[in-house]
């Protein structure tokens, strides 16, 4: 069975357009949708009550963030299969089919990543590696864009090829196939996500995780997707600046040594939270250190 799990925060418009095309394009397997509304303020509640009833609606009185969402779907599905959908994004006819076909055929693939396309037709990256101290400094700096493929690009990846099906490290949340089982080795399925990465890297740790335990993540350009991009976000982009930046300094002190933090993470933190000042024109109310 397969479980799509959806957190919405005020896009009623696109996550009705993205329930519309998974209703349009079902896989030909039994399956449940489950939409966790994050305290929207836009209606979104009551046009998924009117306009979709087959989905299961969880109507949370706050915003859980994307973590705590995604735990609260993630507790309440039935399938062995769950996949974390963005509701800026549509299904096409074979969307489903093709992902669920792909995990048959590759029982230690623990997450699989699709390929996005944007509305003006074009593959979008979405591929990363996992974080690195070079490859957040090539990134920072531009010397990843330059020297594609060396240490310096080893985050953003700038020469990955969208047109084969490979291994990937880190496929972005936007559509992540999981398998429960794979779940259920580092803990309680339905509590997947470490909540202390409320919006931003909860997907990555997630996946280092799995990898660190051997299993495989894969991407497919064959599991196709429509996607509208981060149109959730956008709405309180200075304080989701702020929000990124801290949970890469977070992930940095929970999956690095000791040595990492005596040494090298106040220099680091004084980088990227210079940076997120100057990429979120000052400093912003919502930022919590």
């Amino acid at each position: 069975m397969l479980s799509v799990l959806i957190v919405n925060w005020n896009t009623a418009d696109l996550l009705c357009a993205c329930l519309a095309s998974i209703r349009r394009h079902p896989p030909s397997t039994p399956y449940e949708v489950i939409v966790v509304d994050n305290a929207s303020a836009d209606g979104s509640v009551e046009r998924i009550q009117r306009e979709h009833p087959e989905a299961v609606l969880l109507e949370e009185p706050r915003n859980l963030g994307y973590a705590g969402g995604n735990n609260a779907a993630f507790a309440r599905a039935q399938g062995d299969l769950l996949l974390t959908l963005n509701p800026d994004t549509e299904a096409f006819d074979d969307t489903f089919d093709a992902a669920i076909g792909f995990m048959a055929g590759h029982p230690r693939c623990a997450a699989l990543g699709a390929r996005q396309i944007g509305t003006d037709g074009k593959t979008q990256s979405s591929v990363r590696g996992f974080p690195t101290l070079l490859g957040i400094l090539g990134d920072l700096t531009g010397l990843g864009r330059r020297h594609p493929g060396s240490i310096w690009d080893a985050y953003r990846l700038t020469g990955f090829d969208y047109e084969t099906e490979q291994s990937a490290p880190q496929p972005m949340g936007t559509f992540l196939l999981f398998r429960r089982t794979a779940l259920g080795e580092l803990g309680d399925p339905g509590r997947p996500f470490d909540e202390r990465f409320p919006i931003f890297f909860n997907e990555v740790d997630l996946l280092y995780r799995l990898a660190d335990a051997g299993w495989e993540i894969w991407y497919s350009p064959k599991v196709r997707i429509l996607h509208h991009g981060g149109e959730g976000t956008k709405q309180v982009r200075p304080a989701m600046i702020w929000e990124s930046h801290r949970s890469l300094l977070r992930f940095f002190g929970k999956h690095r040594g000791p040595l990492y933090r005596w040494l090298v993470a106040p220099w680091l933190a004084l980088l990227v939270y210079g940076l997120a000042f100057v990429r979120a024109r000052g400093y912003h109310g919502g930022f919590r250190p």
